[in-house]
């Protein structure tokens, strides 16, 4: 806190007036030699180690595999791919066309015509549920 001297308050001139502005020089001067030594300190701090890493190896990468995909038909013709099918073999052509030990991780995808039996098209996924497929998708069309 300074002292104002002189100034127009209308004082005589032996009264002081008290100035309450706040001196911020100190504070500037303060925070500008914080900042260069954080400027020169920011890129001692960056340290490069050398890793000697593997390659990258080309066959590592798992060969993309076709979707699985039931398709019901309007007339009642269930397809799994292009290969037709009837429904009470169903999940057997399903097991011997996937060859898979754990049929649980595998996802089967059902496409379904929209004058498809709601009937037809619950006891495909009851049949899937009971013999292990838990990942199923269901594939609709955008409607424009």
């Amino acid at each position: 806190m300074g002292a104002q001297l002189s100034g127009p308050s209308g004082g005589s001139k032996f009264t002081v007036a008290t100035n309450s502005d706040m001196n911020v020089t100190p504070l500037v001067d303060v925070m500008l030699v914080l900042l260069i030594i954080f400027m020169v300190a920011a890129p001692l701090a960056t340290v490069s180690i050398k890793l000697d890493l593997p390659p990258a190896l080309p066959n590592s990468v798992k060969p993309l595999k076709l979707p699985t995909v039931i398709s019901l038909q309007k007339s009642g013709a269930v397809f799994i791919g292009p290969r037709e099918t009837q429904l009470p073999t169903l999940i057997g052509d399903l097991v011997s066309a996937l060859s898979v030990p754990h049929p649980q991780d595998e996802t089967v995808y059902i496409r379904a015509d929209k004058e498809v039996k709601y009937d037809a098209f619950m006891t495909i996924l009851n049949d899937l549920q009971k013999n292990g497929f838990y990942k199923v998708s269901l594939i609709t069309e955008d409607r424009v």
